[in-house]
């Protein structure tokens, strides 16, 4: 065996070289942790090109598609969901100069393009089938080492050199160091040599690799983002890391240390080959020397082959939007001149289909869309705990912290114990390590749990049944002025400004036992938590008589009969429960008949079969299923979402939605700056947008934008994520129960139509305002439509407004 010698050369990285790793490096989106799960659209990186580009390179350099099969066009354009006029008038959009006929013979044609192939994977063409497979190992072992170095628990020891700042590729090169498996494992003898030859920082390595390896500047970034791909779990918890450090002014970003990482690996193991084994070595090299120079060509190759698909795709998109146009322009009007009821929900979908059904109820009954956290820009801190949670967008930083007034160190230590517990006990993997150490009594408590459900709560989540809350902004109460200019903010943004004797605030969360991905059922407006904070602490604050006096001095006027009322909409159970005992029997009534009518709605997605059951065994049965801890699909979520209007109530009352429509009250005559439209093109507009783009992307390619099986998740580090098995890569977005019913898809991929009811001229200055509001709209990320009052429906894209059918 020959070990070879490490070069006295010290290689650097030329500024442009630099530039191009760091900006492989912020391609990558975040994805953040369990507890605090938001949908994210896993191309936000890249929003600034066109969504077909992106397409084309991630197919190109990873084998992701964000794009369906064809079968799964064919499949829609058989059944009568693609037009052929849709067809037609995709093409003419797309500029894809094709017939009828010849879109139709290109789904039955087979794909025959390249992909671009790493070193791993080039060594693995012509590997031995039954040694392990080099690009297997290499993300196993990386991501093993990442689920131990970010674990907040017991982190591994960091490096000898005491006197270096301890950085990722730091620790990893020191634990790989030691790791005498990988030889045995790889079944390459003295493999672990090459590993204690490699430089001790990432940018050495860095320039060591580039170098070596012969990349040059047309091809680094390129590579870089492949090497990236590869382990995109791990690297969008990193981009999560740094997305929380830009948020807190603490900037901090291991990307570089991560891509140090991966190509050490390539640089490995091309040494390896090179002087272990130089007949394999020579092939290697020619076939490495193909992939750089055919490199820059696969963007093109990748993007001129999908043109033909992307106009299935949006065939797709442009028939629902006609039978959407259509109904909307056909609705009559239905407006609430004085309503005895109002009722504030969060716009997610699932509100839709609650909001219709309350309605239904009375005349008397007016229903609102809102941002789910209710303009709080809040944190939850429990008192006497350290423990502190977000209730807002993951686009936002907290700026009020809220807490219970009363609190005792008994409640303090029994959040605690619990936390503990639920940590270890209702991870999934968890069960039956939980039998092996606690003995039979878990395992009776286990099989209680599947015959005697019955529900369970998140420990924080039971200090916050609190009707007394106390606000702060940099550890000082809020006063009276900014509690009053707060909640002017707030009415003003939701369009309250008559108010009925009771005013519902209905945040919402979802109810799941053993379930790693319960906060992304819950509310992403909130964080990833139940709006159960947000609502009681809006309803307080609307019902202090001194903050009514206060907004007295601002011109707003709230009667002294007016009462706000805080409840959450149970999205598992559709039950609404109000947080305040002293309700008219009429108004339960109302809540009662609104959720046996949803319940029996969302029936016919949940049990069919249960059609002809009574009220009372619907709702034992939905109950039942929230509770029941072997429940993979407890709900459906937010899947088949595709529409965002933003408009009067009163245009849509009428008009079954069918969950798939996130419904945000707007009347641009009240909004005299058009700061509120503003705001909702650049808050509201971007959340639904990466809803929509994470049930995209997890249908699309959910081996790499989705968690898989969810029966074999395991917890990483507690909270930051989940395994699919043992190992892999860090799996992100949903898994496939949450998407497919196990005989088709119950989500249709499309990009989000947004529909605004405001007149042409602020919708053209904000966009061209707002760089991230212009670039989903003129890279085709989302459609941008606009509403008239006179009952016309028009797109606007890149700068022009065009008419659309219905």
């Amino acid at each position: 065996m020959s070990i070879a010698v490490k070069s006295p050369l010290i290689a650097q990285l030329t500024d442009s070289q630099q530039a191009k790793l760091t900006s492989a490096g912020n391609n990558i989106a975040p994805t953040w942790p369990l507890d605090k799960m938001i949908a994210v659209n896993p191309f936000w990186q890249m929003r600034e090109q066109p969504i077909e580009q992106v397409s084309a390179r991630v197919s190109a350099l990873d084998r992701i598609q964000c794009l369906m099969p064809k079968g799964y066009y064919q499949h829609l354009y058989a059944q009568g969901d693609i037009s052929q006029h849709a067809l037609l008038l995709a093409a003419e959009q797309q500029e894809v100069a094709m017939s009828v006929d010849q879109l139709e013979a290109f789904l039955d044609q087979a794909d025959d393009l390249t992909h671009f192939h790493n070193i791993a994977d080039l060594l693995d063409n012509q590997r031995d089938r039954y040694k392990m497979a080099w690009r297997d190992e290499i993300i196993h072992q990386i991501s093993q080492f990442c689920a131990a170095y970010y674990q907040q628990l017991r982190p591994i020891l960091p490096c000898r050199d005491s006197s270096a700042q301890p950085d990722l590729y730091c620790h990893w090169l020191e634990v790989t160091g030691r790791d005498r498996g990988l030889s045995i494992i790889m079944d390459e003898p003295g493999l672990l040599h090459y590993f204690k030859q490699l430089p001790q920082d990432a940018p050495t390595l860095l320039a060591e690799a580039v170098a070596e390896l012969g990349i040059d500047d047309t091809a680094i970034e390129s590579y870089a983002h492949a090497l990236l791909l590869d382990i995109n779990g791990w690297a969008s918890w990193v981009a999560y890391l740094r997305w929380q450090g830009d948020l807190q002014a603490t900037p901090s970003d291991e990307m570089l240390q991560l891509l140090a990482i991966r190509m050490a690996w390539e640089l490995v193991i091309w040494r390896y080959l090179k002087a272990q084994q130089a007949d394999s070595f020579i092939h290697l090299a020619a076939l490495w020397m193909r992939e750089k120079d055919q490199l820059p060509h696969l963007l093109t190759q990748h993007e001129q082959a999908q043109q033909p698909l992307w106009v299935w795709a949006k065939a797709a998109e442009l028939s629902y939007q006609h039978k959407l146009n259509t109904q909307l322009l056909n609705a009559q009007k239905h407006p609430i001149t004085a309503p005895k009821l109002q009722a504030a929900f969060c716009i997610d979908v699932r509100s839709e289909v609650i909001r219709r059904a309350l309605e239904n109820q009375s005349d008397d009954i007016q229903t609102i869309g809102f941002a789910g956290f209710f303009g709080l820009p809040i944190e939850y801190q429990p008192h006497d705990s350290e423990l502190s949670r977000p209730q807002l967008p993951g686009l936002l930083q907290p700026i009020i912290r809220v807490s219970e007034w009363r609190d005792t160190q008994a409640q303090t230590d029994t959040l605690n114990s619990k936390a503990r517990w639920q940590t270890w006990s209702q991870a999934a993997p968890s069960a039956f390590s939980m039998v092996e150490s606690m003995g039979w009594l878990y395992a009776f408590k286990m099989l209680k749990k599947s015959f005697f459900a019955k529900q369970t709560h998140n420990p924080v989540n039971a200090l916050t049944h609190q009707k007394s809350w106390i606000l702060r902004k940099n550890d000082q109460l809020l006063s009276l002025t900014d509690k009053a200019e707060l909640a002017k903010g707030i009415l003003n943004a939701m369009g309250l400004s008559q108010f009925s004797p009771t005013v519902l605030l209905v945040g919402h969360g979802s109810h799941t036992t053993n379930n790693l991905h319960a906060a992304g059922l819950d509310c992403g407006a909130c964080g990833g938590q139940t709006g159960e904070v947000n609502v009681r602490v809006l309803a307080q604050l609307l019902n202090e008589q001194d903050v009514r006096k206060a907004l007295l001095d601002l011109e707003v006027v709230i009667p002294s009969t007016t009462h706000f009322v805080a409840a959450l909409h149970n999205t598992t159970t559709d039950h609404i429960d109000c947080f305040d005992t002293d309700i008219d029997p009429v108004l339960v009534s109302w809540l009662t008949a609104a959720t046996e009518t949803a319940q029996r709605e969302r029936l016919v997605h949940i049990s069919p079969e249960l059609a002809g059951s009574s009220a009372a065994e619907l709702d034992r049965f939905y109950i039942q299923r929230s509770n029941d801890w072997s429940q993979v699909r407890p709900e459906w979520g937010l899947v088949n979402n595709a529409a965002f209007i933003v408009a009067p109530r009163s245009w849509t009352r009428n008009v079954n939605l069918q969950g798939r429509s996130f419904l945000h009250d707007y009347q641009w005559q009240n909004d005299a700056d058009f700061g509120v439209l503003e705001l909702i093109m650049t808050a509201p507009m971007v959340v639904t947008n990466w809803i929509n783009m994470q049930y995209n992307a997890s249908v699309s390619d959910n081996v790499k934008y989705g968690s898989g099986n969810k029966l074999l998740h395991n917890a990483v580090a507690g909270h930051i994520g989940v395994f699919e098995g043992n190992g892999g890569d860090l799996r992100i977005g949903l898994s496939m129960q949450t998407l497919h019913d196990g005989q088709k898809w119950m989500h249709q991929p499309q990009r989000l139509a947004v529909y605004l009811a405001a007149p042409r001229e602020p919708i053209e200055q904000i966009t061209a305002k707002h760089d991230n509001v212009r670039w989903l709209v003129d890279n085709q990320w989302l459609y941008l439509l606009r509403w008239s009052d006179e009952g016309v429906i028009e797109r606007y894209y890149q700068g022009q407004w065009l008419p659309q059918a219905a």
